[in-house]
């Protein structure tokens, strides 16, 4: 229990802020704008199963895709933590995300804007990718393996009720109040992503000072 508890903490807030629905959602509604509830309900269920599923194909294949592309699990630690880090500190910025929306595009996005791009880059984007396959890569048991799936439904699950509820969100919280948690999440992301450089540096930097050592 004296591991579980601090990886399922670590899988839960650091997967909460890379998918980040509350900054999705003001992007969300004016993609949807004009849209009923009912169509942007579909919209959301669809655009939350489809980066479940990338995430969990991402997540198991990982490991494959290092020994077939010859990549150090300690390289791919320093690199994701890179990725996390600039992610963390737009957060930290208050800037909603990264993808910018023009009005023909937004014309063009509404046909199916549930795969692009409101699953694959907003919910589902590199960011989240990198971290879950750096989390199986630290789930050492089964029981952690489950955990981090478990997390991963929960994430999104939650930010389809987050997205369901957006337009009644958005007037609770407010600008002020969307500002605050995007950077309080920004702020905790930036700390993960340190700590997923470090653990990266650490073992290779150890390697240098041993051979120089021999």
């Amino acid at each position: 229990m004296d591991t579980l508890l601090p990886f399922a903490l670590l899988c839960f807030t650091s997967f909460f802020t890379l998918t980040n629905p509350l900054g999705t959602m003001p992007v969300f509604l004016t993609m949807t704008k004009g849209m009923d509830d009912e169509e942007r309900r579909h919209i959301v269920k669809r655009a939350t199963i489809i980066s479940f599923v990338t995430l969990l194909a991402f997540t198991f294949s990982g490991q494959f895709l290092f020994k077939f592309f010859g990549i150090s699990t300690n390289g791919f630690r320093i690199a994701a933590g890179f990725i996390i880090l600039k992610i963390g500190y737009d957060m930290l910025q208050a800037r909603f995300t990264n993808t910018k929306l023009k009005d023909e595009e937004i014309k063009t996005y509404a046909n199916d804007i549930s795969i692009t791009p409101l699953s694959i880059p907003m919910l589902c984007g590199p960011g989240a990718i990198a971290n879950g396959i750096m989390l199986m890569d630290d789930a050492n048991t089964w029981t952690m393996k489950g955990i981090l799936i478990g997390m991963i439904g929960l994430i999104y699950f939650i930010t389809y009720l987050i997205l369901r509820a957006s337009t009644r969100l958005v007037s609770i919280l407010g600008e002020t109040g969307n500002n605050v948690m995007m950077r309080l999440m920004g702020l905790i992301l930036m700390v993960i992503a340190v700590e997923c450089f470090v653990s990266g540096l650490r073992p290779i930097l150890i390697d240098i000072i041993q051979s120089s050592r021999i």
